[in-house]
């Protein structure tokens, strides 16, 4: 399998397997599809991290298995599960870090601007390199991280960015040494699957919204989620737990 998945403690940890670059062929496609799928209904998952095995987060695209422009419906059917797959980790139930250990170019990029938060190890580089083999895709995810003219600069030339640049660029919430981002992806992993696991399911939906809503029915939109949420037995013990000065004890209710 080029997707594998592990759960411990709340934490999933979803890890590309397709040597030697982790390329995005249809199998590896239909795997992160199942799995983050799977993430979204386990109870026993409040966060999954994303990341990739070897020296490359994800090189893109697979050019091995091109849809047959000859063959009707091929390249329809390539879109749609191409499109899936982003959608599969941006509409997952629970919030979904990016680990990337690596390159991220091309469809890798993309499945990192389609998790919640983006974590990099130094040696991690970044570009959209589409126009390099005469093709164009990708914009749509570039312009939800940077501005109008670095979005068109990385589109039109294929440029590589480091991490470095993309942390100054405030893009990436942090770059690490290689070998300390897994336990710092971990480490945030697990606070966030401390927290109460229906008041994080409203969140994860509120800021997906949010990025499609005025602010002002944005607002009106979480203020019904806040007032779902005071009625739960989660929300009750966390005050409860609050005012006693221990840590609570949720049940996901």
């Amino acid at each position: 399998m080029s997707v594998s998945l592990e759960v411990s403690e709340y934490v999933a940890v979803v890890r590309l397997d397709k040597p030697p670059v982790n390329a995005l062929d249809r199998e590896t496609r239909r795997g992160l599809i199942e799995a983050f799928d799977e993430i979204s209904e386990r109870t026993d998952i409040r966060v999954a991290i994303l990341t990739g095995i070897g020296k490359h987060f994800c090189a893109g695209a697979d050019l091995k298995d091109r849809p047959d422009p000859g063959k009707a419906g091929d390249f329809l059917g390539h879109n749609r599960l191409t499109r899936e797959t982003g959608n599969a980790i941006r509409e997952c139930a629970k919030p979904v870090i990016a680990a990337i250990n690596g390159p991220a170019l091309g469809a890798g990029f993309g499945l990192m601007a389609a998790c919640d938060i983006f974590l990099a190890s130094e040696d991690a580089t970044f570009a959209m390199p589409e126009i390099n083999v005469g093709l164009a895709g990708g914009v749509s995810m570039l312009r939800t991280m940077f501005g109008r003219s670095f979005t068109r600069r990385l589109f039109f030339t294929g440029m590589r960015a480091s991490a470095a640049e993309l942390y100054r660029r405030g893009v990436l919430d942090e770059v690490v040494p290689a070998d300390q981002l897994m336990p710092v992806a971990l480490q945030l992993a697990q606070e966030i699957a401390a927290k109460a696991p229906l008041a994080m399911a409203y969140a994860k939906q509120a800021a997906n919204m949010m990025d499609l809503m005025p602010q002002r029915d944005g607002y009106r939109f979480e203020q019904n989620f806040t007032m779902a949420l005071s009625k739960t037995e989660d929300a009750q013990e966390a005050r409860r737990a609050f005012l006693e000065k221990r840590s609570p004890v949720y049940k996901g209710r």
